[in-house]
């Protein structure tokens, strides 16, 4: 099901623009039958007017239903998280579920399994280890499962969505700690999947981005080799804390005037933190300001990014992270990776939770597929 032509999703297929950012060739998809510069694409436009709008009436306690009251904040914000996206698959998609265990913190792992029955048997297909976002705090597997069955659908390959520890109840490395595990255990049952060992590609979008490149970095440093691409999906690579390689400007970001006041608001994930913010996301994954400038914490802020493996950097053009997503992408490049930038325009933050209602979502699907095919 899609609340849009399936055209749209031809025409980003179809276009492609490059432009320059950080100094390094970035491709852009443009806005399917919109122009002009500086504008939201329709369909994202709908979803913020919609949705947006209604989330951020904040209800008195005593209107709530009983069942969701005396929430604790963090609660309250994971209910906040994530968007009702829809299942587009045409082909059937088996879906399997078990459970490894952290041997070093004692956590459980939850990993499901999304492949085509058709290729179920067909031996030494591509995989991909999914790892959804959140802050850290936050978010499920579910959320981006639509999303995970799609590329499992046009890749023929199997997806495995993990479900990793959470902070601040269990803070960093054990979120990553569950993500490595995941991926070792994924490329020592390879045979008992079918997958090809040497095709395994992981991804996450924005917590799961970063947890996405933090495994690149110690695959490489572990000598392992099992990551053959990273898909980080508007990552967090740096925590902007000072000594930054990079600095947030807010000229970079065209606005048009009549939509100024709601892009504003749309960039404000990744903007350099201020005295007034309070406590961030971040701060409640890591234990202290130092393990910020950790590389498996910050990626940017590695000493060698050399000799990672192949990445699809993705951005979003209304996104305060877009900054550093191409700037860690101009990184990668200059140390000598294989890598692709690409941004979408007109949408934001977490656009993939809204597959089947925004094209770009589709678009990316059928992107990441190509990129695994390749392998």
């Amino acid at each position: 099901m899609r609340e849009y032509d399936y055209k749209e999703v031809e025409m980003l297929q179809a276009s492609c623009e490059k432009v320059t950012s950080f100094g390094t060739e970035v491709q852009v998809k443009p806005i399917p039958g919109v122009a002009e510069a500086g504008r939201i694409d329709p369909h994202e436009l709908d979803i913020i007017k919609e949705h947006w709008v209604a989330r951020g009436m904040n209800p008195a306690e005593e209107d709530l239903p009983e069942w969701d009251r005396g929430l604790s904040p963090i609660e309250k914000m994971r209910d906040m998280m994530g968007f009702p996206n829809h299942n587009i698959c045409v082909d059937e998609i088996h879906t399997k579920y078990e459970e490894i265990t952290n041997e070093e913190f004692g956590t459980t792992v939850g990993i499901w399994r999304y492949y085509p029955r058709k290729v179920m048997r067909k031996p030494d297909k591509p995989a991909l280890m999914f790892i959804h976002g959140g802050g850290w705090v936050g978010g499920t597997p579910y959320t981006v499962e639509n999303f995970c069955r799609f590329i499992a659908e046009q890749a023929e390959a199997v997806v495995f969505n993990i479900d990793y520890a959470l902070a601040p109840e269990q803070k960093y490395p054990i979120g990553f700690k569950d993500c490595w595990c995941a991926l070792k255990h994924i490329y020592d049952h390879a045979e008992e999947y079918k997958i090809d060992k040497n095709k395994i590609a992981v991804s996450g979008d924005s917590a799961g981005g970063n947890l996405t490149c933090a495994l690149a970095m110690k695959d490489r440093d572990m000598g392992t080799h099992m990551i053959a691409l990273q898909v980080p999906i508007y990552p967090v690579v740096t925590f902007f804390t000072s000594g930054n390689p990079f600095t947030f400007d807010i000229h970079h970001y065209e606005m048009c005037d009549e939509q100024k006041e709601i892009i504003d608001g749309m960039i404000s994930i990744g903007r350099p933190k201020t005295e007034n913010d309070g406590v961030m996301m971040g701060d409640m994954y890591v234990t202290c300001e130092e393990a910020a400038y950790l590389p498996y914490v910050s990626p940017m802020f590695a000493h060698d990014h050399t000799h990672l493996a192949k990445a699809l950097c993705v951005g979003a053009e209304f996104d305060g992270l877009r900054e550093q997503t191409e700037y860690y992408g101009k990184m990668l490049r200059d140390a000598g990776n294989d890598v692709r930038i690409l941004r979408y325009k007109g949408v934001s933050h977490a656009f993939i939770d809204r597959l089947g209602f925004v094209p770009q979502a589709e678009d990316l699907g059928l992107e990441i597929a190509k990129e695994m095919k390749a392998l």
